[in-house]
């Protein structure tokens, strides 16, 4: 885990502090599937201004994440451009506003750096973007190979609706 301690940073309003950080990062489970980022720990761009009524918050870096393709299970390797950006208000008035990141004057830049990741990711994660998948009907990877069942058998367990069905629909 990476943390800051933000009582070695004393700022007035409109002052800046810059930091490189080197960011370690966990492993992100993402619809059902396990995303290793690689490499496990990036450096990133730390920055915070202090405002008159708080401190704003910057996280800039690049991570890639590794894992299994949303629709063939192969491999996919994803690269993210991360900017992140967190307001802390001076003196909360409400839960909302106040940075989940901060405790006890330390920022937890891994967790922060996590959701970042979280909030960057596609839809779906593909190995790329003309991905076929996997065939419905015997399940090979149709990238590898590409093929059309001609004869589409119905399913047996079905078989009880169809003999409902109207025949002269």
């Amino acid at each position: 885990m990476t943390s800051f301690s933000l009582r070695q940073v004393k700022l007035r309003p409109g002052e800046q502090h810059r930091e490189a950080l080197e960011v370690e990062l966990s492993p992100l489970d993402y619809g059902g599937q396990r995303y290793l980022p690689v490499p496990h720990e990036v450096s990133a761009a730390f920055e915070m201004t202090r405002a008159n009524t708080g401190t704003v918050f910057r996280l800039d870096f690049t991570t890639r994440l590794h894992g299994p393709c949303y629709r063939c299970l192969g491999d996919a390797l994803l690269e993210l451009p991360i900017r992140a950006q967190e307001y802390q208000d001076e003196a909360p008035t409400h839960e909302e506003m106040e940075m989940p990141y901060i405790e006890a004057d330390l920022l937890d830049v891994s967790a922060w750096a996590r959701d970042a990741i979280a909030l960057a990711l596609p839809e779906k994660i593909l190995c790329r973007e003309s991905c076929a998948g996997l065939c419905g009907v015997c399940g090979k990877n149709l990238n590898d190979e590409p093929h059309i069942h001609e004869e589409q058998h119905a399913d047996p367990r079905w078989a009880a609706l169809e003999a409902l069905r109207d025949p002269s629909a």
